[in-house]
């Protein structure tokens, strides 16, 4: 391996919808050097946070279609049956609904929880309240997919918070979408709901730390209970 293959392996590729801004934050930091200097590499620190804001890393997601990963970076903020926003048309009776909330330091790419579908985009305006709140799920801005999928429709929801603004989703209706494929992205800092049918059991529990694509939020078809977690 020489030089140029190991400079790209080990950095982490910048998803393009950060360019723009990157390239702002580089351009008003020279600005701000030249009324003081101590400025410009303040400039610079917040300018090489917007790239990390921005990274795209490459993840490993399993293959089961019994399987439900996470399709955020974060914190598992909830675990609980609840009534879906009724902009997806799930209907009035409770899922399961896990969610994972991001915050600015987060890799904000969203990814497919599931392999299947995308049956219905429903895009909802809304407040900008704290995304970790439980309301947040019906008064905040947000944009809902419902994927068939094997084991039926499920939900996916992204959140706007109080800095995130911005909702992003580049899939569009009667797409097909593989688990862990990217589909989105909430700037800067939200929340992504997942609403699955019966069926599927929890496989994490909050305070729990979730990877996108890669740490699997639930389970279809398994006898086993909800996991029990302590501090270690």
């Amino acid at each position: 391996m020489n030089l140029v293959d190991t400079v790209r392996n080990t950095l982490v590729p910048v998803h393009k919808e950060g360019y723009r801004f990157i390239a702002i934050f580089f351009a008003v930091s020279l600005v701000l050097g030249l009324l003081w200097e101590p400025l410009m590499w303040i400039g610079f620190l917040l300018t090489a946070w917007c790239a990390y804001f921005f990274r795209d890393p490459e993840r490993m997601t399993p293959v089961d279609e019994d399987l439900v990963v996470s399709p955020a970076d974060g914190r598992v903020s909830a675990v609980a049956h609840v009534t879906p926003p009724e902009e997806l048309g799930l209907g009035s009776e409770p899922m399961l609904r896990i969610s994972v909330f991001m915050n600015v330091f987060d890799c904000h790419v969203n990814r497919a929880p599931m392999s299947g579908t995308v049956r219905r985009i429903a895009y909802r305006a809304g407040s900008f309240l704290n995304a970790e709140l439980d309301k947040a799920s019906h008064e905040n801005e947000r944009n809902g997919l419902v994927i068939e999928t094997n084991h039926g429709a499920i939900g996916v929801v992204q959140i706007a918070g109080l800095v995130a603004r911005r909702i992003l989703c580049w899939t569009g209706e009667n797409a097909a979408l593989e688990a862990g494929e990217r589909f989105g992205l909430i700037r800067f800092g939200s929340r992504l709901d997942v609403f699955l049918p019966e069926g599927a059991a929890p496989r994490v529990s909050v305070g729990q730390t979730a990877v996108a694509g890669e740490t699997v939020l639930a389970e279809f078809g398994s006898e086993k209970g909800p996991v029990i977690s302590r501090r270690a």
